[in-house]
């Protein structure tokens, strides 16, 4: 039997983690990396530094080349942190083959374009005159646990629903749920803004608040979400599903979570240049905040979370400050 053959472009930890979990699937894998040393790194060790105790299987591939990586693939994978999805997609389109199955994993929202990053895909191909079919796969994942066959469950949304159920069915696993949804801007937007209400809660707990904070911060934050959510045109139901609050929970509450992480350290007095060299890895929740607050002032949503982490972020307002000025909002309904 033929085997799909998938093309990774990307290999942090959550690309590495999907391109092990898809061999073991049954897939011919390979994976791109615009730094060679790390592609020739992972193809002696068989492992990621970034992921202890996960061991790649010795009949992965590996290539630096964007052009190999993109031809004679039954899908591409795009991996890459969302400020390098533009980039890598151009480099790509012009030997990506038209009509091609492209999956995103990437989350966030483009600030000067407002695009979320299949948007980026799309645009970019266009320009190279090519389409293709992107579907956004997204949801409650940790790459340490993916890494570890810990049990998951996924979104893969594109309008196209016999694109989603192509993509479902080949990286569904014994571990690995994947569900189908047509609401992909709804799903991309959940990915991507749950990363900033993170950072509030991280923050939070960094000032020494509790659990109540914590569970209010979540339930208010999905509250904003919901709101930008539909006014941008997406289903309700999809903030409440996988990619929506079950992304806000993981991304809020998760040991593995480099939102909450850079958060408490923002709380406990770090700058954010700090807090992003503690970390060590992408935050996404500081990139993706400038198009979080512009899409609610484009949208006139109400996003009072949002816009204070913005606040603390940008030094306008002391952390304790903001949180708390939360709590002295006008009362309302809920």
């Amino acid at each position: 039997m033929t085997k799909t053959k998938i093309g990774v472009l990307g290999a942090g930890t959550w690309g590495t983690a999907l391109a092990r979990m898809l061999a073991g699937n049954g897939c011919d894998v390979t994976m791109w990396s615009a730094l060679p040393d790390e592609l020739k790194a992972m193809s002696v060790t068989h492992a990621h530094p970034n992921l202890p105790g996960m061991c790649l299987p010795a009949d992965m591939h590996y290539t630096a080349d964007i052009e190999e990586i993109c031809g004679d693939r039954d899908v591409l994978l795009f991996a890459v942190p969302s400020v390098f999805v533009r980039s890598t997609a151009r480099k790509a389109a012009p030997h990506i083959p038209d009509g091609q199955l492209i999956v995103d994993v990437a989350k966030g929202v483009e600030d000067k374009t407002l695009m979320t990053m299949s948007e980026i895909i799309e645009d970019e191909l266009a320009k190279a005159g090519r389409k293709a079919r992107v579907v956004a796969l997204s949801g409650p994942t940790h790459a340490e646990e993916v890494a570890r066959d810990m049990p998951t469950a996924i979104v893969a949304a594109c309008a196209e629903e016999e694109a989603a159920k192509t993509v479902q069915k080949i990286f569904n696993t014994p571990t690995f749920r994947v569900y189908t949804n047509d609401d992909r801007r709804g799903t991309e937007l959940g990915g991507a803004i749950k990363n900033v209400i993170a950072l509030a809660v991280g923050i939070a707990l960094g000032l020494g608040f509790g659990d109540s904070a914590k569970a209010a911060l979540i339930t208010r934050g999905n509250a904003e979400l919901s709101r930008l959510g539909i006014a941008m045109g997406c289903k309700p139901e999809t903030f409440a599903g996988l990619s929506g609050m079950g992304d806000l929970i993981v991304t809020c509450t998760s040991m593995h979570s480099r939102n909450l992480h850079a958060g408490m350290l923002i709380g406990r007095g770090k700058s954010v240049e700090q807090a992003k060299t503690e970390v060590g890895q992408v935050v996404e929740g500081i990139n993706a905040l400038p198009a979080a607050c512009h899409l609610a002032k484009k949208y006139k949503v109400e996003m009072p979370i949002v816009q204070a982490v913005e606040a603390i972020l940008d030094g306008k307002l002391e952390a304790r400050n903001a949180l708390m000025a939360l709590m002295g909002r006008n009362l309302k309904k809920e």
